[in-house]
């Protein structure tokens, strides 16, 4: 029998349309499709005959006219991908089948429970501070690009995303002052290839407190948690307010107990060091508590934080180490000052016209994670487009970006979607067979694509030269993270959204 869980489709409103859609069925997930079909689309309603079975979904269509690629199957495939970083006890709608319960014995100094947040990348150590940057950037556009998830059928997937997150922060936060900021050894994990949910031994809790400060990590949960709190503001009011009430407490303790939390956990500093420093992230948590509270306080901070950490200076990216763009560009959508619009202007000028391209037109930032890089400066521009800034400029630099990652490289860069995805992604649980089947080095010295298919994931990306190759030890270019999807899936929203608007 036939049990339908999800259909999503972008195509054109009328009668007779060529579709691409992906379905769930019998709990497992078939490969995107495409078939024609002859149907009335009224209002978003939508009947269609599969299999002889008659489905009746409310789905709104989003028109796949002004796009090449197919925006909204990409979107869906990145939340896909979110569900397979999941730690902990998964729910019994969980859709990604090769995945399992896991780290059930996180716990932290006096038994509390760690349970839940999200992998990293590859490995299986919960940092926190990418962790939280992804969240507050992937909340940002989830605030935003409402729309566009809504009429991708995507609202509530995005919703359940942040919230893996936010939830494991408000545990992590186990009094005013105290807040765990990793849970597992870097080194340790490393020296492991075998699935999450083979792992039995405990892990070590790193926790912060006034006499061992973190004021990057602790004032970018603060800036998540205050974005989600106006994410579920109209939707859960309770949740909001619990929200609010952390993002608050954490922001006074990153701002009163300063220090870097590189220093605080050694451990961190073979992978998530802070080179730009903790002044960021300040500033940064205390724009998404202005945004969420309009307490005049938090203004008052951020102009401290400006003069002190020097932040009117210019950006040359926006990373899960440094915020400043992202807080000028925010300041700009908050105010509207003039002062802010032009420090966001000043940014995108240097993305567009001044930083390296390869010869196929990626902006090329940095080249580990270049993908991550690309992605992450054409959603800021895509929100400096959206307050009105260089806006037809902005689109089409945004979509060339995406386009070249989905295709127009030569090849796309999305497991799972489009012509010559990578098949070996750095990625260790994808990299394993079936269970029982025991997951060691062998899996990663196979030069067979990887058994479990990480659907929606973004590998690091090419050199500066468009130069790729599909390797499984090549953890620069094919390693996969957290933090490479979420302004990657941020930009996708925007431009669905912004067809949405010109549709209108």
């Amino acid at each position: 029998m036939l049990r339908l869980f999800r259909y999503f489709l972008a195509c054109a409103t009328f009668a007779t349309v060529l579709c691409q859609a992906q379905l769930r069925i019998d709990n497992r997930w078939s490969g995107g499709f495409k078939t024609t079909l002859s149907v009335p689309i009224e209002n978003g309603n939508l009947t269609v005959s599969f299999n002889d079975k008659f489905i009746l979904t409310n789905i709104s269509t989003i028109s796949q006219n002004t796009s090449k690629y197919d925006y909204a199957l990409v979107l869906s495939n990145s939340l896909l991908f979110y569900e397979a970083q999941r730690s902990g006890k998964l729910p019994p709608d969980n859709r990604i089948k090769w995945r399992g319960d896991s780290m059930l014995m996180d716990k932290g100094h006096d038994g509390e429970d760690l349970t839940g947040g999200y992998f990293d990348a590859g490995d299986h150590v919960k940092f926190g501070f990418p962790m939280a940057s992804f969240t507050t950037i992937l909340t940002w556009g989830a605030i935003e690009y409402e729309d566009a998830y809504r009429r991708t059928g995507q609202l509530d997937y995005v919703r359940q995303a942040i919230r893996w997150s936010t939830d494991y922060f408000i545990k992590a936060h186990v009094s005013e002052f105290e807040f765990y900021g990793q849970v597992g050894d870097g080194h340790d994990d490393h020296i492991h290839w075998s699935r999450p949910e083979d792992w039995t031994k405990p892990r070590p809790a790193y926790k912060l407190t006034p006499e061992k400060p973190g004021s990057e990590l602790i004032a970018e949960t603060a800036a998540a948690l205050a974005a989600a709190s106006i994410l579920f503001r109209s939707v859960d009011p309770d949740y909001h307010s619990l929200l609010l009430t952390h993002a608050r407490q954490l922001y006074d303790f990153a701002n009163r107990f300063r220090g870097n939390y590189s220093h605080s956990i050694p451990d961190i500093t073979d992978f998530y060091n802070s080179w730009s420093g903790y002044g960021d992230e300040l500033g940064w948590s205390a724009a998404w508590l202005l945004r969420a509270t309009g307490d005049q306080r938090y203004q008052d901070d951020i102009e401290q934080h400006y003069a002190e950490f020097h932040l009117a200076k210019q950006p040359r990216q926006f990373s899960w180490d440094d915020k400043t763009a992202g807080l000028q560009i925010l300041m700009a959508k908050i105010t509207n000052k003039q002062t802010y619009r032009t420090q966001a202007e000043h940014f995108c000028h240097y993305v567009l016209h001044q930083a390296p391209t390869t010869p196929k037109g990626l902006v090329f930032l940095a080249p580990w994670g270049s993908l991550r890089h690309a992605t992450n400066a054409a959603f800021l521009c895509l929100m400096a487009a959206e307050i009105d800034i260089n806006e037809a400029q902005y689109l089409k630099f945004v979509t060339k970006q995406i386009n070249y990652i989905l295709g127009d490289s030569g090849r796309s860069f999305v497991i799972g979607f489009g012509e010559n995805y990578p098949k070996r992604p750095h990625h260790v649980s994808s990299s394993c067979p079936d269970r029982p089947t025991i997951c060691d080095w062998n899996a990663y010295s196979s030069p067979h694509p990887n058994p479990q298919l990480l659907i929606g994931a973004l590998v690091g990306g090419p050199d500066e030269n468009d130069n790729y190759e599909d390797r499984r030890d090549d953890f620069v270019k094919n390693e996969v993270t957290t933090d490479y999807n979420a302004g990657f899936q941020s930009v996708l929203a925007g431009l669905l959204h912004f067809q949405l608007k010109s549709s209108e």
